[in-house]
């Protein structure tokens, strides 16, 4: 059994993909745009060119995304995508990379449970926590 997050960007997919790209080093695997859906009635108005499904890796994690239905209302709440990290430094560069643009919710900093962990919504809103694995 697998749990993949599926991620509904609302029409900034493409973006998103090339943000995670730069940012975390993501590999996009598989990329279906709403013009290739063998029916017509599953494309918003306007969508043709945008993503109806995409997955991409992140390390050895496969996540998947999408536009959606393109309506510019998304929203990320009650959840978080924890990236854990073997050192320090490689956790600055990650959480500087996906706050670039977006808001720190907790700067990163030494914990009781690891030597640093902070958490940061990316410019897309995805909320994200970046922890150092303790030794």
């Amino acid at each position: 059994m697998q749990l993949q997050p599926y991620l509904n960007f609302d029409g900034c997919c493409e973006e998103a993909l090339e943000f995670y790209r730069k940012s975390l080093g993501a590999e996009v695997k598989g990329l279906v745009r709403f013009k290739e859906a063998p029916d017509s009635s599953m494309v918003p108005p306007g969508a043709e060119n945008k993503i109806m499904h995409a997955n991409f890796r992140v390390g050895d994690d496969t996540v998947f995304a999408s536009d959606g239905r393109c309506m510019a209302n998304q929203n990320f709440h009650g959840f978080s995508l924890s990236l854990t990290v073997s050192s320090e430094s490689d956790a600055e560069r990650l959480f500087a990379a996906l706050g670039d643009g977006g808001q720190v919710h907790m700067p990163l900093t030494k914990t009781f449970f690891s030597p640093r962990f902070g958490m940061v919504a990316d410019r897309f809103g995805v909320p994200w926590m970046v922890i150092v694995e303790q030794k």
